[in-house]
C-alpha cells in the first residue's frame, strides 16, 4: 500500500483514544459497585436496560475500537466494522429515546449516541476514502 499521510495517523489515533473512552464506560458499568455509586437516575437506567440495548452498547464501543485499530492496520474489514459499530451505536439512540424503556433519558445520553453515530459513521466513510487512495491491504 502506498505512504499515508500524518493526518491518517491522527485520526487513527483520535479514533482509538474516543473509542476506547466508550469501552471504559461500558466496562464501568458492568461493575456494580460503580452502578451503586451513580446517581439514582443513571443507575435506574442502567439497571433497567434490556439486553438488546446493552448488546447495542457493546457492538458500538468495542466495534468502534476494534474499527480503530484495524483503521490503524490499514485493513479494509474497518469499513464494515465501523458500520456495525453505527448500527449499534442507533439501536442504543433508540433505547435511550425511549423503545424498550419507560425511563426518561437525559440529554446527555442522547447527546452522547448521537456524537457515537456521528464518529464511527464518519470513521467508516474515511475507511471507504482510505480504500479508493489505496491506502489499505486486504
Amino acid at each position: 500500500p502506498a505512504g499515508v499521510p500524518w493526518t491518517f495517523w491522527l485520526i487513527v489515533g483520535v479514533a482509538v483514544l474516543y473509542n476506547f473512552a466508550g469501552v471504559a464506560n461500558f466496562v464501568s458499568q458492568l461493575d456494580g459497585e460503580n452502578v451503586a455509586a451513580m446517581p439514582d437516575g443513571y443507575r435506574a437506567i442502567i439497571e433497567g436496560r434490556p439486553l438488546w440495548a446493552t448488546g447495542a452498547f457493546a457492538l458500538a464501543v468495542i466495534g468502534g475500537m476494534a474499527g480503530g485499530i484495524l483503521l490503524g492496520f490499514r485493513k479494509s474489514i474497518a469499513l464494515f466494522v465501523f458500520l456495525a459499530a453505527t448500527f449499534g451505536a442507533i439501536l442504543t439512540l433508540l433505547h435511550s429515546l425511549g423503545l424498550g424503556s419507560e425511563l426518561a433519558h437525559p440529554p446527555e445520553f442522547l447527546i452522547g449516541n448521537l456524537v457515537q453515530i456521528a464518529v464511527t459513521g464518519l470513521l467508516g466513510w474515511y475507511s471507504a476514502w482510505c480504500t479508493k487512495k489505496s491506502w489499505f491491504s486486504a
